[in-house]
């Protein structure tokens, strides 16, 4: 089997991992007058504003954690599985005290980084003896989602030693896989939440921005797809890719109380032909610009990428589009 499908990379544009501070804030201008604040999709008004300093002058002992989760609970701000936007507000309020809108409290702790200081997977020992055979002969391939699991180290561990990429500790909402068949791991594959903006899904799909922006959830993008060198059976990817299609949603569902629509990833034409994809019915929606989320400069930076998309359900686009 070709390298491209032994491998199958993607390679995510900077991976909604980190979204920089500029990316998350714009304030937008009408004939040199300000219009309303708009951060993470939710327009905040001058109204807005002065509860929030109302809101912080009524809690004068509160830290600015506290100030943040209280203010997500008075505004009802909530994730689709319940849980406080306490990071997104806590950018929020930031965002307002750098540009002289409110005052928050003193700084009282600032945490250490584990994502920059972070360490990279050490080695794990796994039978690295070649397989070959059928596809038949492998059976049964199993997987086993990973995350919070005492395999979780061993996914880490094979894609940082493994994948062309390396490892990324993933932020937000996501999912990892280990694929077993014959007692030992024989793949990897991770899925993250989508990108906010991609010109190809988003033309494919049809949507409008208000609609993106409520349904982006509904998507998941696969960040990474390993199977390991060793491992020589031919169809093997694209036959994981269709496995993985079927229980994917519902997996996400079981973690996210939230299921997938569409699914979609990054192929880069000059390592990899995307082969596995293609045979597993994945759709070539187009390419990227080459630019970047915080390119500024119109200018290619980085290798143009195909993206390439798998609808979960033939009802994805009226799902989707719905506002």
């Amino acid at each position: 089997m070709a390298a491209s499908e032994r491998v199958g990379a993607q390679e995510v544009t900077t991976f909604p991992l980190r979204f920089s501070l500029a990316f998350q804030i714009f304030l937008c201008h009408t004939a040199g007058v300000p219009s309303p604040w708009r951060y993470r999709g939710r327009p905040i008004s001058a109204e807005d504003i002065i509860f929030i300093r109302q809101f912080i002058a009524e809690r004068p002992g509160l830290s600015r954690r506290r100030l943040s989760r209280k203010l997500c609970e008075a505004w009802q701000w909530k994730q689709a599985n319940g849980a406080l936007r306490d990071m997104v507000c806590r950018g929020l309020l930031l965002m307002l005290h750098r540009a002289g809108e409110i005052e928050l409290p003193p700084v009282r702790y600032t945490p250490p980084n584990p994502l920059a200081k972070r360490e990279p997977p050490a080695p794990m020992l796994v039978d690295t003896t070649p397989l070959h055979g059928s596809l038949s002969q492998l059976q049964p391939v199993e997987f086993q989602p990973v995350r919070h699991t005492p395999e979780e180290p061993l996914f880490n561990s094979l894609v940082e030693h493994h994948h062309y990429l390396g490892y990324e500790q993933p932020v937000g909402e996501h999912l990892k896989y280990v694929v077993w068949a014959q007692g030992r791991p024989i793949a990897c594959l991770a899925w993250s939440s989508a990108p906010r903006h991609l010109g190809s899904r988003d033309r494919f799909i049809g949507w409008s921005a208000e609609a993106r922006r409520r349904n982006l959830r509904f998507l998941a993008y696969n960040t990474r797809f390993l199977i390991l060198p060793w491992i020589e059976v031919p169809h093997l990817a694209s036959h994981l890719l269709g496995r993985m299609a079927k229980r994917v949603s519902q997996d996400w569902e079981r973690l996210y109380q939230h299921p997938l629509y569409f699914l979609e990833t990054f192929v880069d034409p000059e390592r990899f032909r995307g082969t596995c994809y293609r045979a597993a019915n994945w759709i070539l929606l187009g390419r990227t610009t080459g630019r970047g989320k915080d390119d500024n400069t119109n200018r290619v930076n980085r290798s143009i990428k195909q993206v390439l998309g798998y609808p979960l359900t033939p009802r994805f686009r009226e799902l989707l589009q719905e506002i």
